[in-house]
């Protein structure tokens, strides 16, 4: 495959070959294939999507806008613009290529919808907003490729559900566009091949494979060669840690939250004797914070950076040598886009280093090792498309022009997750659109879309056009909530997603107070001090869950004594307690242990579902037991297991498990709890039903949460099928509670529960008890005396008698 001449003098002056993928991409592009590129970080991704772009602008210069890229990130678009625009310019062709995101200023949008580059690098947002403009339609007429980066970074989602309705749009305006994917880690790739492609024909999009780029170097850091009973976040290696720093170029430090990127950093500050200069990355951060990081990284200017998921995605740092993974990883498939950031060329090996916070961790950490050998990435979950995505990408195309409503609905089957769109259900939407509903038509302010006598709908008010243009876009914001007492006296604040599972009576740890739940107000958690033992003893903020697949090869080496040589030697000694003391879970088997410790009856549930299924079960599970009179108290849990606690022996453990719970007290929990009301506020936002801004003016959180539960309240009472209910129920079941893990938990519980009873706490249970009482503060004397209570534990799990 020829390369233009321009293209092949720069491979040639830089010393390097185009890779076959990097050509067989271009002959694809060339024979107007849609392609789905699967390639290794550092393989020259990105230069095989924009390839045939490239060679077809030297080949057959245009004015008009050629390709589009999309990427998750507006980071990304920036990176990409910095890599691309270096070797156009040393080419010496004239092609221009320009960002459009939420940051560029408002003047250059207005002229790139008149004179558009001929390359324009954006995100899912940023392009439906460009379709709802009257002028999209000769913006785009001549559009001939759209280049979709890290697609497995949103194609399951919403975000995805939104790109894969524009595309469809970008398809009728222009019929010959050819769709091009790129990833690095991609395990479904028919799913992703079906999601690109137009009608969701599998084949018309071509695959392509990348070369193998040299295996990842990683090895599990065990200071002292021992590794902790409790903790998640591998804070107590940061001398270890540090050390690495010093002995590297430059390190990226990933930690799973923002809150221990935060925690992190200042731990590695306190140990830094050499005082070099490392930084913290994360999407809290302001975006001035974040360009100065990113310029300092990228000019070399320091030696470390603490970042969260914000990097896990293609930002081009050459000299990064070392990629650091603080606690587990999660999954395979995000430990590789995070090595990826390490040597970030084909023929480097990948450096890695996993700092487990636990035993259970450690082989987490072992499993996340042998998958990345064996090239098992995590499965890819597709969904059917969300209503409150399709309900606003409705309205941008209203904005632009009237439309019919047969022809559109014909437009939005094309887009996989819509393929099986009703005529009822499309009806819904643009009734809904139409006047809000049944039980809200009676508001002119719900009345964003009229028909008009010869069939077309249109917009009813230019009001309502400058109101979405304001208001667009699929990422929801979380508020927090304050926590204080009913004197007004503040305690601090809690994410609105851990008090939506609370309910009055709940009590939780909170400021050093056992905190009972009075009520929840719009922007209040109002306690009061409780002398009761805490029910839920910690908020757990944002957790990635934990892959199905990891989960497995967890519990394999559960069932493989054989496996165990290769650990260090604690945690082998750790398992072969456990096996004589009580048992260890075969594959497929719910082992369940019960035992009292001081005064109070524990109930232990190894189910390997990952946290956020854990806390709906224990959740479920403790108003289960207080139904029956078993007096619960509490509930803890983490990826692995699920401890109960009460004041009654729990004898019959299989009751507290069986799959009614999911019809009786998960409903009663979800419509009591605040789970469903902050699902609305989302669905309503992004629906367009409330809006976040007004022309001038912002509101707050609280604002947009008091509208949106007045209207939810309505609904519920006079309109408990409206459209936007369904939707939420459709999130609360599935984005929030992973209830697709736990049903099938529950379905399993009967045939496969071992339940063993015993006289006191074991060695597998102790990880778990030990986050009994714990609170989310960053005190070392709370480290310190967890520490304490570990051991404590330990010492009488280890016992032999």
């Amino acid at each position: 495959m020829d390369l233009p001449q321009p293209l092949s003098d720069w491979f040639a002056s830089r010393g390097w070959r185009p890779r076959r993928h990097q050509l067989d991409m271009l002959r694809e592009g060339r024979a107007g294939r849609h392609a789905l590129l699967v390639a290794t970080t550092g393989a020259g991704k990105t230069l095989a999507g924009f390839l045939p772009t490239l060679a077809e602008l030297i080949e057959a210069p245009t004015t008009g806008l050629h390709t589009l890229y999309v990427s998750p990130l507006k980071a990304l678009a920036v990176d990409i613009q910095r890599n691309l625009v270096t070797p156009i310019d040393e080419m010496g062709v004239d092609i221009r290529v320009e960002t459009r995101t939420g940051d560029t200023p408002s003047d250059r949008k207005a002229r790139q919808r008149v004179r558009p580059p001929q390359i324009l690098l954006t995100t899912p947002e940023s392009l439906s907003l460009l379709l709802s403009y009257p002028d999209s339609i000769t913006m785009f007429e001549g559009l001939k490729t759209i280049v979709i980066d890290e697609v497995h970074a949103f194609a399951t989602g919403k975000r995805g559900d939104l790109l894969s309705l524009c595309m469809a749009r970008l398809q009728r305006i222009s019929p010959g566009l050819r769709r091009v994917a790129l990833s690095a880690t991609v395990a479904d790739t028919d799913g992703y091949r079906a999601w690109l492609a137009p009608d969701g024909d599998i084949d018309q999009v071509a695959m392509v494979q990348g070369e193998p780029g040299a295996d990842p170097d990683i090895a599990i850091l065990l200071p002292q060669d021992r590794v902790p009973w409790s903790g998640h976040s591998g804070r107590y290696a940061a001398e270890q840690v540090m050390a690495e720093i010093e002995t590297h170029r430059t390190s990226i430090i990933f930690c799973n939250t923002r809150s221990l990127a935060e925690l992190i950093f200042q731990d590695l500050w306190k140990v830094n004797t050499m005082s070099l200069p490392i930084g913290v990355h994360h999407g809290s951060l302001a975006l001035e914070a974040r360009r100065k990081v990113e310029g300092a990284m990228a000019s070399g200017r320091l030696r470390a950076l603490v970042a969260t998921a914000s990097l896990d995605l293609g930002v081009d740092w050459g000299d990064v040598d070392c990629v650091i993974q603080m606690g587990a990883p999660k999954g395979s498939s995000r430990l590789l886009q995070r090595l990826g950031r390490s040597n970030h060329r084909l023929d480097e090996a990948s450096e890695g280093i996993l700092v487990p916070g636990n035993r259970f961790e450690y082989l987490e950490a072992r499993a996340a090792l042998d998958a990345v050998e064996a090239g098992e990435l995590d499965p890819d979950l597709f969904r059917p498309g969300a209503l409150d995505v399709l309900a606003q990408h409705v309205m941008a195309l209203a904005c632009a022009a009237p439309f019919d409503q047969a022809a559109l609905l014909d437009e939005i089957r094309s887009a996989l997750p819509y393929s099986a769109l009703t005529d009822e259900t499309f009806d819904r939407v643009l009734g809904f659109i139409r006047d809000g509903g049944y039980s809200l038509k009676a508001y002119d302010r719900f009345k964003r879309l009229t028909q008009d006598p010869d069939g077309l709908w249109r917009v009813s008010h230019p009001k309502f056009v400058a109101q979405h243009r304001l208001n667009a876009g699929i990422i929801v914001e979380a508020t927090m909530l304050n926590v204080r007492f009913k004197n007004g006296r503040n305690l601090g604040k809690v994410e609105e997603g851990f008090a939506a599972q609370l309910s009055p009576g709940d009590t939780f740890f909170f400021a050093g107070l056992s905190c009972e739940v009075e009520r929840i107000d719009t922007e209040d958690l109002i306690v009061r001090a409780s002398s009761k033992p805490a029910r839920i003893p910690t908020y757990g903020g944002s957790r990635m869950p934990l892959s199905t697949n990891l989960a497995t090869r967890v519990r394999g080496f559960l069932a493989d004594p054989d496996a165990w040589q290769r650990f260090p030697d604690d945690v082998r000694e750790w398992l072969q307690f456990q096996q004589k003391r009580s048992a260890l879970p075969r594959p497929g088997q719910l082992l369940v242990e019960t035992f009292p410790r001081e005064g109070r009856h524990y109930m232990v549930a190894y189910s390997f579902e990952g946290w956020n299924a854990h806390q709906s079960l224990g959740m479920l599970v403790t108003r289960r037991m207080e139904a029956e009179g078993l007096k619960p108290l509490g509930f803890v849990s983490n990826d692995y297991a699920l401890a109960v606690y009460g004041l009654e022996q729990i004898t019959d453990p299989a009751r507290l498990f069986s799959p009614d719970i999911l019809e009786h007290e998960f409903v009663d929990w979800v419509q009591q709890s605040h789970l469903l009301k902050r699902a609305f506020r989302e669905v309503a936002v992004i629906g367009g039903l409330v809006e976040r801004q007004h022309p001038g003016k912002r509101k707050t959180g609280r604002q947009v949460t008091f509208s949106t539960d007045l209207i939810y309240d309505v609904l519920r009472k006079y309109e408990p099928t409206h459209l936007l209910l369904q939707a939420a129920w459709d999130d609360a079941r599935a984005r929030m509670t992973d209830v697709g893990r736990l049903a099938g938990l529950l379905d399993r519980a009967a045939d496969t529960m071992l339940h063993v009873d015993l006289d006191r706490v074991t060695p597998l249970a102790v990880p778990v008890l030990t986050l009994i009482g714990r609170e989310k503060v960053s005190t070392g004397s709370a480290d310190d005396a967890l520490l304490v209570e570990a051991e404590a534990l330990a010492a009488e799990a280890m016992r032999v008698d």
